[in-house]
């Protein structure tokens, strides 16, 4: 099964909220939707859902086009961030609501309800109300009723931003396998790069409306074709800056690395080159021949992590490495790295390695 979007766009005002948009999600993996806040992911979910109405194109679900059905006759799921819950019916009124309203027989509504409660841990709280449930708890009920509808299509719109961090990482490893054996389109949509990368499949990076790349999620990560496309997927931001290539060296005022092999062919000239926080080191290695010094502007540590925020070459660079290391505010500091952990663009952005 798959949903395919042909050329689908959102108008509003003039103003293009979704720019001509192709892609196709299937079933057996999830489908992420990755992007900050407010870079279309949620008025992309709208279109698929039926909330709100394209401006042109078509969607194709398993080979019908479902573009002019509304909501109810799309057999479409939608889980909010916001836990939207029925209030004055009980935890199986609430998951058994869609399938009354399409009509389904009172025994099998009652085999699915204890099926997919039991499936979200909730059979024991089928009679309580929403207001007596925890958040994670809501979350649940609401992921019950989509798939007690068994719905050929769930979208997800960052159903974990409102709970607390024990709850997200409980949900977030129980929803791969929540919809591993189900023939369902999955999409789910997140502004956290790592959430992507713990749910894995398939991603679509979004920014101001547009695609600007999609393809497996581990690929993705490791090749971003743009630097937009880096700094989308990339958390804490990406460092990058911009360098001379002259002959079979990179400078970066009086820094320079040599130029890696398969960009020796390339032209002298300005570059810019990016390179991710964890590869910023505060303590030099073997590998990391390129030492770098910034002012220290924060400091924190993250659990296990040492996050460094310092000043460099007219930046905002980070460094984040594993451990405790100690770091004086207003002071500077080396840190390292290997040109071979680099990603290199052309000044419009786009890869050259």
């Amino acid at each position: 099964m798959a949903l395919e979007l042909q050329n689908i766009s959102k108008v509003v005002g003039g103003k293009a909220y979704i720019k001509n948009t192709t892609l196709t999600f299937e079933t057996g993996h999830f489908n992420v939707l990755l992007g900050e806040t407010g870079v279309g992911k949620t008025s992309l979910i709208k279109l698929i859902a039926g909330l709100e109405p394209l401006a042109s194109g078509n969607l194709i679900l398993n080979g019908v086009d479902i573009t002019k059905l509304n909501t109810q006759k799309r057999n479409i799921s939608l889980v909010h961030q916001f836990f939207i819950n029925y209030p004055h019916m009980t935890v199986f009124d609430n998951i058994a609501s869609p399938l009354r309203v399409a009509g389904i027989p009172k025994s099998e509504i009652q085999d699915r309800v204890i099926e997919a409660a039991k499936t979200l841990k909730l059979e024991t709280m089928l009679e309580r109300m929403p207001h007596e449930l925890s958040g994670g708890q809501q979350q649940r009920t609401a992921l019950a009723r989509a798939i007690a509808k068994e719905s050929k299509v769930v979208l997800l719109d960052e159903p974990l931003a409102n709970l607390d961090y024990k709850l997200r990482e409980e949900l977030r490893e129980l929803l791969p396998e929540l919809f591993s054996n189900r023939k369902t389109v999955v999409i789910y949509a997140t502004s956290e790069p790592v959430e992507a990368l713990l749910l894995g499949g398939q991603t679509v990076l979004m920014d101001d409306g547009n695609v600007r790349q999609n393809g497996t999620t581990t690929e993705i990560y490791r090749n971003p074709t743009t630097l937009l496309a880096a700094k989308i997927f990339s958390n804490p931001p990406i460092n990058y800056a911009k360098v001379q290539k002259k002959a079979s060296s990179f400078f970066l005022n009086n820094i320079f690395w040599e130029v890696p092999k398969k960009l020796q062919g390339f032209n002298d000239g300005e570059y810019q080159f990016a390179i991710r926080p964890y590869h910023v080191m505060p303590m030099k290695k073997e590998n990391t021949p390129v030492s770098i010094s910034g002012r220290i502007s924060v400091a924190e540590l993250s659990g296990s992590e040492s996050i460094a925020h310092f000043d460099f070459e007219g930046n905002s660079w980070i460094s984040m490495a594993h451990g405790v290391h100690l770091y004086s505010v207003g002071e500077d500091h080396i840190f390292y790295l290997n040109p071979e952990d680099c990603f290199y663009f052309d000044l419009n952005g786009n890869r050259i390695n």
